[in-house]
């Protein structure tokens, strides 16, 4: 594959930038970003300082005219890294970074499937990224698989074993992030073997919120009936 770099004169003082993400379809919004996993993952691993987990931004070994050579992965994971340097350059620059993400998933779609699971695992893996992940919420019909992993031995990946628990229920476990990837009847999942606990979703956090408001007003309630009896 032949790329271009863009090359930029040292005196001009520009920051050569990636090219904006295409247009794709929402399943990144629906099974990554609607959840609030992004914000999740950030609250789980801290440091934010240098923790860069992001959506559908760039990266690549260099910036390029134009999109050849660049993945804009569904979700990006990387630990010691400098998210400072990722607004002004619109992406993850590897040589800048210091070094490849750790992490990359790439949610299935109907334009992407075959993509995803040829050139961008070729991509990836020339990128040096530690793991790739792959998930189909339909179970199948666009990846060949409902859940998928790879992870990267001198040079080359090697599939990550993935536990069958029955139609609706598979996972595997991820060394770069220590949390299992869970396929849960076409929603995604992550599960902290840890704190033997999910991370939560945005409608986990809202169903938890109504269940305290509801007991507050229990408490509440059970506190006024008793002053009502205890009054003369």
């Amino acid at each position: 594959m032949t790329t271009k770099p863009v090359a930029l004169p040292p005196e001009s003082g520009a920051i050569a930038k990636f090219p904006d993400a295409p247009p794709e379809e929402m399943t990144a919004y629906h099974h990554v970003l609607f959840p609030g996993y992004p914000g999740f993952l950030a609250l789980h691993f801290g440091n934010r300082e240098t923790t860069v987990i992001l959506s559908e931004i760039a990266a690549a070994l260099f910036v390029n005219e134009n999109r050849e050579g660049v993945r804009y992965p569904d979700l990006l994971i990387s630990f010691h890294a400098n998210p400072a340097a990722i607004l002004p350059r619109n992406g993850y620059l590897i040589p800048e970074q210091g070094k490849p993400p750790d992490f990359v998933l790439e949610v299935a779609s109907d334009s992407t499937g075959e993509i995803d699971e040829d050139e961008k695992r070729r991509d990836y893996a020339v990128m040096g990224v530690p793991e790739y992940w792959r998930f189909d919420h339909t179970g199948g019909n666009f990846h060949s698989v409902p859940l998928a992993g790879d992870r990267l031995v001198e040079g080359e990946y090697q599939p990550v074993a993935i536990t069958r628990i029955d139609d609706e229920h598979y996972w595997g476990h991820s060394e770069a992030l220590n949390l299992d990837l869970c396929w849960e009847r076409g929603e995604l999942r992550w599960y902290d073997p840890v704190a033997q606990r999910y991370l939560p979703t945005f409608e986990d956090e809202r169903a938890a919120r109504i269940a305290a408001e509801a007991r507050i007003r229990e408490l509440e309630e059970q506190l006024q009936r008793q002053q009502d009896s205890e009054t003369p």
